[in-house]
């Protein structure tokens, strides 16, 4: 599997060679066709092995050997075409002083494509001639045929009452509570519902949940709990969004002293998922004040643990499911309906039986049978499959199970579902990150004869794992898409697990004396580095790995390179495609970066103000990603000539200039992500270039990218050629002193902004509220955003024949203190967020007759606003209302 993955790879990655870059080869290039042609025909069989699922001996040692080859083939490739990218880039002076070197290192490396080649064309003759018309097309994708269920809630109504009416009922003292059950009963399920729960939102403004898990680290957890109330505070006082926490370099005693700090005085509810041991609970709970009304709520196995945490209440035992509750979850989860048909009752009677209550079981379950729909012989087969298991222990048991559900994964999936091994346990995964390392990676490949892109076909196979119950939502974005997700812990051992065997990565460890250690003996062949704790021991040590092709580090702690340790990574990886290193923080730009010519994906944290030139040479880049402590970022690279550039994204405001004459010719129609850039940077030389955008931020001054010419045009009317994009944000930025300069008269007309919009986003601009009606007029706006005092003024009337398409508006920091609206303004509403909006007098009791609404939000607004939210509430039935303060005493 993981071979058949490299070949692919591999051969996108020799085309691409050939048709951009084939200059770099014109040494080997005869040699590098025949590679291609060969290995195309390896590729052909391995996929036909794959087909039939044949675990015989012999075709496993071929699939070793063919391994083996394809790892030869990409490293001879990847290092050839590394020293020609040098020398190229080298002056003519560095050219002639390393002519010799360059020439004999070329010179051994054309050698060894020649005799990889010869393996290959050897192999391919004595074991296996296949015919070129076994090169299948990609994959289709199916579409599902049952619902996505989101959440296994069935049979847990009853007990998220208990926790809850625990939580908010209780006395006045700090207590924890517990929720205590085996492996798969749904401990974190249960305590996700009563977490997202709106009473429970509205008691416990100061929320946080984390997971501590069994190999936990004390001081990644406080980090985590710290950096999730910080987020909270700085929305409150609404500090820089992208400051960087100053908690990474302290110890654990001064994490306990900084949190109980933040905590002071202050009413919270932190969950604090899967806590393995009493040695755990006693280490971590010194960081947390007994204030009033708070409340810790854990999720453990052991029924000691929760009584040590507190033995004056018993913890809430969560039961096996019954026998009718797990014959409806089995319903849900594989046919996405409450009915069985009458010729399935037999064989769903056993699966249920057979499952015995476990939910973890009656899901994974559900997940294979889901797309099966009603054919009787399917699930009479996974009927037998269950039975065979019903005599192991329940570790074994679950084992198979997931095991039964793997195999039956589509190829293309398989691999895609390993992958998240590579992340920590109970790590929350950003849905973004997660799709775009897939595609770095060659996970994902485009399917002929669709328009789908690789970032659609990445999110299919995501919705198809969550429709298999095999990866669970964490939290949503606000148009209703997955924003983070996560596996439960058995998936996650069983992923690791067989990503070993398929040699996917090497997860490196922290050791009890504070070293780093692979976790397999062959971590000097593998490909990928996984690197979840210890990542300053594990620099210090001055690693090298010449075959490494991935360095993921998803560590809490965040480290400093000092100058000497600047380029210890990519000097040391010097065939890097992908690089996520957010806790890494770099002072300089490290120099040797630019000679990774393999990067696809980038992750860089630092403080320097500017990308250098160089840059421009990391031709295969799809995605970067630059977070840095400044609030300016100069990008001197010319990213045009980067044609396979995705996504780039900023958290500074940055300039970006169009198309040097030599690269105009090779448009960047790839580009779909580009936020952040300045007002200055909205050029009709940049958008002509990126015609293709889907995602767009602005920040700066905006009354530069909004003045109006005496021509009558503006920087904005540029936007308005982006006939694909669908998100844009648009962020002022200006200093208090300079209002006059900064001042934004009002909106440019409906005609102007993009035809395509879908969400916008507008902070800081204090326009008037009559200007909404522009807003108003865009057809197809279905989320709007407003931030900041985006508008200002006390009266908002909204008018007749608007906002025909808006399904979410959020409002956040304005002094707006009437607002009148009706049905007809908002006729799809369905959910609005009013957060820290201070005079809000009321919300207009007319939206009860929008039959969408399902949502309503109050932060920090006023007594008579949350009054008019609790009368509307009694005009609504099933619209979930969340209020804080709840009582408005605070």
């Amino acid at each position: 599997m993981a071979e058949e993955a490299a070949m692919r790879f591999l051969l996108e990655n020799l085309k691409q060679l050939l048709l951009y870059n084939a200059h770099l080869i014109l040494g080997v290039r005869s040699d590098v066709e025949s590679l291609d042609k060969n290995l195309r025909l390896f590729h052909a069989i391995l996929k036909d092995m794959a087909k039939g699922n044949n675990h015989h001996y012999v075709l496993n040692e071929l699939v070793v050997q063919i391994r083996d080859i394809v790892y030869d083939a990409e490293d001879c490739v990847d290092e050839y075409v590394s020293h020609s990218a040098m020398q190229e880039a080298r002056n003519n002076f560095s050219k002639l002083i390393h002519i010799c070197n360059y020439t004999a290192k070329l010179r051994n490396m054309a050698v060894k494509i020649k005799s990889v080649r010869g393996k290959v064309d050897d192999m391919y003759q004595k074991n296996m001639p296949v015919s070129e018309a076994l090169l299948v097309a990609a994959p289709d994708i199916k579409k599902k045929e049952a619902p996505i269920v989101e959440d296994n809630v069935v049979g847990f109504a009853d007990d998220a009452k208990k926790v809850t009416k625990l939580l908010i009922e209780g006395p006045e003292e700090l207590q924890v509570i517990s929720i205590v059950g085996m492996a798969g009963l749904g401990k974190t399920t249960l305590a996700k519902m009563i977490y997202n729960d709106p009473d429970v939102k509205s008691e416990f403004y100061n929320r946080a949940w984390v997971f501590v898990s069994q190999n936990y680290s004390k001081k990644e957890v406080l980090q985590d709990i710290l950096r999730q109330f910080s987020k909270r505070i700085k929305a409150d006082i609404n500090e820089v969004q992208f400051s960087r926490p100053n908690a990474s370099d302290m110890n654990e005693d001064e994490l306990d002293d900084k949190l109980r700090n933040c905590l002071e005085g202050k009413k919270y509810l932190i969950v604090m998922d899967d806590v393995w041991t009493e040695k755990a609970w006693d280490k971590l709970k010194t960081a947390f004040p007994r204030n009033k009304k708070s409340r810790i709520l854990i999720t453990t196995r052991d029924e000691k643990v929760a009584k040590h945490a507190n033995p004056n209440i018993d913890p809430h035992k969560l039961q096996f499911l019954t026998f009718e509750e797990s014959r409806i979850l089995l319903r849900r989860k594989a046919l996405g309906s409450m009915k069985c048909p009458d010729e399935l009752r037999d064989h769903e009677f056993r699966i249920a039986q057979k499952c015995k209550g476990l939910p973890l079981a009656i899901v994974v379950i559900g997940g294979i049978l889901l797309g099966k729909g009603k054919e009787s012989e399917s699930w009479w087969r996974v009927a037998e499959s269950v039975e065979a298991f019903i005599n192991m222990d329940e570790e074994n048991k679950m084992h198979n199970i997931v095991e039964m559900s793997f195999d039956i994964l589509p190829y293309h999936l398989k691999m895609c579902f390993l992958y998240f091994g590579i992340f920590p346990e109970d790590f929350q995964i950003s849905v973004w990150k997660l799709l775009r390392l897939w595609i770095a990676e060659g996970f994902i490949r485009p399917i002929e004869g669709t328009k789908m892109s690789l970032e659609d076909i990445a999110e299919e196979y995501l919705e198809g794992f969550i429709s298999r119950n095999l990866v669970m939502v964490g939290e949503k974005r606000s148009n209703g898409k997955v924003k983070t997700c996560h596996i439960h812990d058995m998936l996650h051992v069983f992923c690791k697990k067989r990503a070993a065997e398929e040699r996917l990565f090497v997860e490196i460890a922290e050791l009890n004396q504070g070293t780093c250690s692979p976790s397999n003996p062959d971590s000097k062949k593998c490909r990928r580095l996984s690197i979840n704790s210890g990542i300053s021991n594990y620099i210090s040590s001055k690693p090298t790995g010449p075959h490494v092709r991935s360095f993921l580090c998803f560590t809490h702690e965040e480290i400093t390179l000092q100058n000497e340790e600047n380029s210890s990574i990519p000097g040391a990886f010097k065939l890097l495609r992908v690089l996520e290193g957010k806790p890494i923080h770099f002072t300089r730009f490290p120099v040797d970066l630019t000679q990774l010519v393999h990067l696809r994906y980038l992750v860089l944290s630092c403080n320097f103000k500017t990308l250098p030139a160089a840059l421009s040479s990391l031709w295969n880049m799809q995605t970067l990603v630059v977070e840095t402590s400044s609030r300016t970022l100069e990008i001197k690279a010319d990213v045009w000539k980067m044609i396979q550039m995705r996504h780039l994204k900023t958290n500074a405001s940055t300039t970006l200039k169009g198309p040097l004459a030599k690269s105009r010719k090779s448009k960047v129609n790839s580009l779909k992500t580009l936020s952040t850039i300045s007002p200055e940077s909205c050029t009709e030389d940049v958008f002509s270039a990126a015609q293709n955008l889907r995602k767009l931020g602005i920040r700066g001054k905006l009354a530069k990218l909004l003045h109006v010419k005496h021509n009558g045009s503006s920087l904005f009317d540029s936007l308005g050629k982006l006939d694909y994009l669908e998100n844009l944000k648009l962020w002022n930025e200006v200093s208090p002193q300079l209002t006059s300069e900064g001042k934004i008269v009002g909106l440019p007309p409906k005609y102007k902004f993009p035809s395509m919009l879908k969400k916008l986003t507008i902070v800081g601009t204090r326009l008037d509220w009559k200007h909404m009606s522009t807003l108003g007029q865009l057809e197809g706006l279905e989320i709007l955003k407003l931030k900041d005092n985006a508008f200002t003024g006390d009266m908002w009337k909204s008018e007749d024949g608007g906002f025909r398409s808006l399904i979410v508006l959020h409002i956040e920091r304005t002094d707006l203190m009437f607002w009148r609206a009706s049905a007809a303004h908002f006729p799809r509403l369905k959910c609005l967020h009013f957060n820290q909006c201070s005079k809000l007098t009321l919300v207009p009791k007319e939206l009860a007759k929008v039959q969408s609404f399902q949502t309503l939000d109050l932060y920090r607004t006023t007594k008579t606003a949350a009054d008019s939210a609790k009368e509307l509430l009694e005009h609504r039935a099933g619209l979930k209302l969340s209020i804080y303060p709840p009582d408005h005493d605070q």
